[in-house]
């Protein structure tokens, strides 16, 4: 696998992205952050991690000292699932294998979030009724599209609209799960309510056709939202909680900057956290995708939104901003949409380049990623990308 030719580098040391920043209770010594890359290595039945690959991954991607890691989404619970090779975070089982990881993470020097995931409509509806669960969202047949109502018909099994005690039931699954993961030794963990998935079901006003207390208006849509944010700061701090948001996404069903109320929405959202941060609440970050990034297999600039900016987020949240969206091909755009609050996170070329932040700052080029192994089952692709002194030695040009 070659060097990247499709841009080139440039060095960062002396910009703020090796500037420190307190996240949290943690003070990084750099800004370059491990964005949650999904990659369907773990272990089926159980949704265990991988045992012989993933503390290898990691520990290869965290080697910087002071490298914050934000794991793969994970489960929360069966119910909250749908794919056989993604990780869950509610069993002892599964938490065993974390514990290897974040002690690999941690003997590094790093620092670990692990995001939280709940699938909603996006789950395999074969899976779900295979397993005996509910096909769950914000709504009752709202469906991502026809290719998954089809599914759905097909399995026997309909979206349903989840009810008032399904949603304490599952912030119950929320706190009951940041506990486990924080006593097996993570450092906080992330609010997935991005990507199209259940939170943001709810919060979208194209998803979610509630008539009760969650739907209908910006407060009611972002209620559940912010109930979980509550919850888990109520049980395990809020310097170690973090939520990431996506309000300009356009795949899942997502209508981008066309859904209607998005920056009223997205502004309130952030204007409740800051409520709580006054209140000595504040979160440990929050996460945006750029508009750039509007499609789940997004490939360069192709489909990218540059009408639209999450500059607005500075305007609403005096916290730490993570940023994410195709900022390795972009070194020009790192550089300006650095400020005092902002980290700069990488998914793809941290797949491809476990020594990445060494890269950033000597502008030394980027491994090219193979997509076809992204989710493929074994250790291709996956751990056997070398470092740049490796790559040298093995005669790259």
């Amino acid at each position: 696998m070659p060097f990247s030719t499709d841009f080139e580098p440039v060095a960062l040391k002396d910009t703020d992205l090796f500037k420190p920043i307190k996240v949290g209770k943690i003070t990084l010594p750099h800004r370059v952050v491990m964005a949650p890359v999904t990659r369907m290595r773990a272990l089926h039945p159980g949704n265990i991690p991988n045992g012989d690959l993933t503390p290898t991954y990691y520990a290869q991607r965290s080697q910087t000292p002071g490298t914050l890691i934000i794991t793969e989404a994970s489960f929360i619970s069966p119910q909250a699932g749908g794919y056989d090779n993604a990780p869950g975070i509610w069993s002892d089982e599964q938490n065993e294998q974390w514990k290897k990881i974040f002690q690999k993470i941690h003997n590094n020097k790093s620092y670990v979030f692990v995001q939280m995931w709940n699938l909603g409509r996006q789950a395999f509806p074969d899976c779900m009724a295979r397993d005996g669960l509910r096909y769950d969202s914000a709504s009752d047949d709202v469906y991502m599209d026809e290719e998954t109502k089809q599914a759905a018909i097909k399995a026997g099994i309909k979206q349903h609209g989840i009810t008032k005690e399904e949603i304490k039931q599952y912030i119950k699954e929320y706190v009951e799960s940041s506990k486990k993961i924080i006593a097996s030794g993570a450092d906080g963990v992330e609010i997935h309510s991005a990507n199209g998935y259940l939170l943001q079901q709810f919060i979208n006003a194209s998803t979610n056709k509630r008539t009760d207390e969650y739907g209908g208006s910006i407060e009611n849509r972002a209620r559940f939202t912010l109930e979980v944010v509550d919850a888990l700061i109520d049980a395990i701090g809020a310097e170690r909680v973090a939520i990431r948001l996506s309000p300009f996404y356009r795949s899942a069903g997502m209508l981008g900057a066309d859904e209607p109320e998005v920056f009223e929405m997205y502004s309130y959202i952030l204007d409740e956290l800051e409520k709580r941060a006054q209140n000595g609440k504040r979160l440990a970050y929050v996460h945006f995708i750029e508009p750039r990034v509007t499609k789940g297999w997004h490939e360069n600039d192709d489909g990218a939104d540059y009408q639209h900016s999450n500059d607005f987020v500075y305007d609403h949240w005096k916290g730490p901003v993570i940023r994410a969206g195709n900022f390795a091909a972009h070194p020009d755009l790192t550089k300006a949409a650095l400020n005092d609050q902002t980290l700069i996170a990488y998914g793809r070329y941290f797949i491809s380049t476990p020594d990445l932040v060494q890269r950033l700052a000597e502008g030394l080029p980027l491994n090219k990623y193979d997509r076809s192994t992204f989710y493929s089952p074994d250790a291709k692709g996956y751990i056997d990308y070398p470092t740049y002194d490796e790559a040298i030695k093995l005669g790259w040009k």
